[in-house]
């Protein structure tokens, strides 16, 4: 009898045990960009040590597609688009609370096999007869990107209107998303590509060779996040947006080539190195440049310019003078 007794005692325990295990236990279902694929996995297992019983599930797709997917009604907990009108899609079909944040940026490259075949060495190459080009589907944020690029390319007296037309013409290929436009290229299967930076990931870094696209044809790609209006623990998925937002999350994503938003400390007064010594101005930039002291010189002229910003309930009236001798100072009065 009292065998029987313990027994069934330490099946309820056992029973309890597993059922507050169950309650305790939680599941974060996060849709994200394909190009977040790599930073993302490893982002999970650092944010689950820091909320032990969290498991994070991700859907990895085009923004487009899984913007879509939103509107229609399947579950999840955070939304990461990489573009704004992805997210405004979500946030119109009501599937998003509060505001979204950019947390990340990113640039466009293009890319060719290891052996590049056509002989691919710069954008100009894309229009050559014979290029087999695999790009994003239309509305897939990093086509949207790419087609910013050609209406630049198309307004450059250097490319022109019959460049643009030429490269479309030679497109054979519109992926679903941007992972998909960087594995046929990998592979073989074109010539050419356009994606993310952070794309050329080392899993296909030796099969494809990077060819940068110059700045001032560029374009920032500007990716927000959002926790869903009805995430199944709003606390624990706007904890998982603070963790990508926050230092430990930004460096992961500046590992896999991602642009951080964070703002640096920027000195009042700024000193140009002696000599002919270079500095690049980059980060959340759109045209990053790199500039020698005699560059200023020579290209730019000394302005006095007077602006206004508020600083909390303080309102500042700084006068900023930009000198191409060397030095950027500028004086801040309180009115």
């Amino acid at each position: 009898m009292k065998k029987t007794v313990f027994v069934l005692v330490l099946i309820a325990l056992l029973v309890g045990t597993f059922a507050v295990s169950a309650q305790q236990a939680q599941t974060l279902t996060v849709f994200a960009a394909a190009s977040l694929t790599d930073a993302f996995e490893e982002i999970a297992p650092s944010f689950e040590a820091a909320h032990p019983g969290v498991e994070v599930l991700f859907s990895f797709g085009g923004s487009s597609t899984l913007a879509t997917q939103l509107a229609e009604g399947a579950p999840a907990d955070v939304f990461a688009s990489a573009n704004n009108t992805q997210m405004t899609v979500a946030r119109d079909a009501e599937r998003i609370a509060g505001s979204p944040r950019t947390f990340v940026k990113n640039r466009l490259v293009l890319i060719v096999p290891a052996d590049n075949p056509a002989g691919i060495a710069t954008l100009r190459d894309l229009a050559n007869e014979g290029v087999q080009l695999v790009i994003a589907a239309p509305d897939v944020p990093v086509r949207t990107y790419t087609d910013t690029m050609l209406q630049r390319l198309a307004a450059d007296p250097a490319y022109g209107e019959v460049y643009s037309t030429a490269v479309l013409a030679n497109v054979v290929s519109e992926e679903d998303n941007v992972r998909q436009v960087a594995a046929k290229v990998a592979l073989g299967e074109a010539d050419a590509g356009i994606v993310y930076i952070s794309d050329v990931t080392p899993d296909i870094s030796e099969q494809v060779i990077a060819i940068p696209i110059p700045d001032y044809l560029n374009t920032i790609a500007t990716y927000p996040i959002a926790v869903t209006n009805d995430a199944a623990n709003p606390e624990l998925a706007q904890a998982f947006v603070d963790y990508v937002l926050s230092d430990a999350g930004q460096d992961i994503l500046v590992n896999w080539n991602f642009i951080s938003v964070r703002i640096p400390e920027v000195p009042y007064a700024v000193t140009l190195p002696e000599g002919n010594t270079a500095f690049t101005v980059d980060g959340q930039v759109l045209n990053p440049i790199t500039l020698t002291v005699a560059d200023l010189t020579s290209s730019f002229s000394t302005q006095t310019v007077d602006v206004t910003y508020l600083s909390a309930p303080t309102r500042f009236r700084p006068r900023s003078r930009v000198c191409p001798c060397g030095r950027l100072s500028a004086r801040r009065s309180r009115t």
